[in-house]
């Protein structure tokens, strides 16, 4: 009985965390039917709340403002909106910093998150992984005497959190392997073991 308890468990849970993250994402994403008119709304129309309508709004939102903002006109209206928003005190200092991660993050030729690498830390005799988002500006990198790079050390198993650190060229490792693998293997706590991102080829 022991045993067959246990395999439920084990599972169940990946089941269970795996409905439940939906769950709060579809219920998230479901709020923006509150953009809607009352009229317009599922209540309204078909009697009922039909989740998930919430997710299509929001991914037909996303596209149309990449549709937008991709022609000549719409960079035109964005320029004005930053425009107007670099006027506004609090405002302009939240937006400015969160657009430039974004761009850093969603770029093609960025390098953030694209290595991950092994580190010492928190003290020489223990290793963590950690994923490289780029290398100190001049105003920094002229006071650390040699390379370094910017890296992001995630927690476990939230890897949401974490720390952010320059380290010396010379002490980093850097894996073979995907962002995926390494994000399974913290939030697992090293249970999931990482893949080899390419594998040797048979001669």
């Amino acid at each position: 009985m022991k045993r067959y308890f246990i395999t439920g468990i084990v599972v169940l849970i990946p089941v269970v965390i795996t409905l439940w993250v939906l769950r709060v994402i579809v219920t998230t994403l479901d709020q923006t039917l509150f953009l809607l008119p009352p009229n317009l709304r599922p209540e309204a129309l078909f009697g009922m709340n039909i989740p998930g309508l919430g997710v299509l709004l929001t991914l037909c939102i996303v596209f149309l403002t990449g549709a937008i903002a991709a022609n000549f006109l719409g960079q035109r209206l964005l320029t004005l909106g930053e425009r107007l928003l670099d006027k506004i005190p609090v405002v302009n200092s939240i937006y400015s910093s969160v657009k430039q991660v974004s761009d850093t993050l969603f770029s093609s030729s960025g390098q953030a998150f694209r290595k991950v690498l092994l580190i010492r830390y928190p003290h020489g005799d223990s290793w963590t992984l950690a994923f490289q988002t780029g290398i100190p500006q001049e105003l920094v990198a002229a006071h650390l005497g040699e390379p370094h790079l910017n890296v992001y050390v995630p927690t476990t198993p939230n890897p949401t959190s974490g720390f952010f650190l320059m380290v010396p060229c010379r002490e980093v490792i850097e894996l073979d392997i995907s962002v995926d693998d390494a994000l399974k293997h913290i939030i697992s706590m090293g249970v999931v073991e990482p893949r080899q991102k390419h594998p040797p080829k048979n001669i």
